[in-house]
């Protein structure tokens, strides 16, 4: 089907204008004769296990319904050309993989990777030409750059692998991409919500072949609704912070003569506590805390949607929340005691939720997002009282979409 037929086809429905224009943008920018198609790789929203996965623990994400969407097709080359609406246009050769340092933190880095990911499958690649928008926040804890490579992967399994390459194959390679190609050592559960689709439990116990699986829950019928505040906060030189518990939790896991915390028995850890406060500290000790009960939280969370008990659900995202801050301690920068928004953004949430409900630091932490399951006959006040202060679009209205990256059309 070519673009043009495509564009057809979406102009007589009214719903969906966004791909429309999509599609229209890519006849412009590089003409018609092609088999095009419609790709969407969804942002993701972890909702239980929170600095979990690079200890080989569990989490439970899901794919929302804000994506990054392409209108794409083969070009005959072994070019990728990508236009993305307000960014340069990007053109990588597919005949070379090999990891670029001047492309490190940029989207060539994610397209080549992705494309290597493929190639290592022993895909034979061929060029393609797209044009994408994105409706993924950026810096939201949404994870653009997952939905990012969840977009390339399905549209490189379309058009190299005949649509073989299923969903956790995509974000292994996305991982790849992102952690060989991007530069950031990333773990595996953004590129798997979004890839999956829906809600999705993980144990990575081994994270070569994690343990997935689909939770079974409508979130529609729950009577409350996902928001994630932008608290519009500087992400900016947190690298070192992020990094303090990923190293602080291996000098814990190190004295017994482990990697990750997930192969140390709890009861052995809290047995050593006087020794371990000792070696590492007290911000180690509470944070390696965090981690056996925010793992331990992944896994009942997931239980308590799939008996259908979302109170209990929020009872254990709201406790999350406050190990998040108490234990792990990844609410505000160490290095900006001043600069505390995430930490605003919770305190006020509560007091517009009243005790119902539930609210939580949302991703990495430290700057960013919050993740807050309100009522549903309170959103609208909780949303003006969040942008009140943190100013208009702030608090963004979401859903779990129940398809991760996919061919739309």
């Amino acid at each position: 089907m070519t673009a043009r037929d495509i564009l057809e086809k979406l102009e007589k429905n009214p719903a969906r204008l966004r791909e429309a224009g999509v599609v229209r943008e890519f006849i412009k920018s590089f003409g018609d004769s092609r088999d095009a198609a419609l790709y969407s790789g969804p942002g993701r929203t972890e909702i239980g296990g929170n600095h979990t996965d690079h200890q080989h623990g569990h989490v439970l994400c899901a794919s929302v319904d804000l994506d990054i969407l392409a209108c794409a097709a083969p070009n005959g080359t072994n070019t990728a050309r990508v236009i993305s609406e307000g960014y340069p246009a990007l053109t990588v050769d597919l005949s070379d993989l090999t990891p670029k340092e001047n492309e490190k933190n940029t989207s060539a880095a994610l397209i080549r990777g992705v494309a290597e990911g493929v190639h290592n499958l022993g895909y034979e690649l061929r060029g393609f030409d797209a044009y994408a928008v994105s409706s993924v926040l950026s810096g939201s804890g949404l994870s653009s750059s997952a939905a990012y490579e969840v977009l390339i992967g399905n549209i490189l399994s379309d058009i190299c692998c005949e649509n073989k390459l299923d969903p956790i194959t995509i974000a292994r390679i996305g991982q790849y991409a992102e952690n060989v190609h991007f530069g950031k050592p990333c773990g595996l559960m953004d590129q798997m919500g979004s890839s999956v689709g829906g809600a999705v439990a993980i144990d990575f116990a081994d994270p070569s072949s994690p343990a997935v699986r689909a939770v079974s829950y409508d979130f529609t019928k729950s009577g409350y609704t996902l928001c994630i505040i932008d608290t519009r906060s500087e992400h900016a030189d947190l690298t070192d912070d992020y990094a303090a518990i990923t190293r602080e939790m291996a000098a814990v896991s190190g004295h017994f003569g482990k990697k990750w915390l997930r192969d140390v028995p709890e009861a052995d850890f809290y047995d050593a506590l006087p020794e371990l406060r000792s070696k590492f500290g007290d911000r180690a000790v509470l944070r390696s805390m965090h981690y056996y009960d925010d793992d331990r939280r992944a896994v009942q969370e997931a239980q308590a949607l799939e008996r259908g008990d979302f109170q209990a659900f929020l009872a254990l995202v709201n406790e999350s929340g406050r190990s998040s801050e108490s234990l792990l301690q990844n609410i505000w920068s160490v290095h900006k005691p001043d600069a505390q928004a995430v930490n605003v953004a919770i305190s006020l949430g509560r007091r517009l939720l009243g005790g119902r409900g539930a609210i939580r630091v949302h991703g990495g932490g430290f700057a960013g997002t919050v993740q807050a399951f309100v009522p549903d006959d309170m959103v609208e006040k909780f949303k003006k009282g969040i942008e009140d202060v943190f100013g208009d679009g702030a608090c963004h209205i979401l859903q779990i979409r129940s398809t991760g990256g996919c061919r739309i059309q």
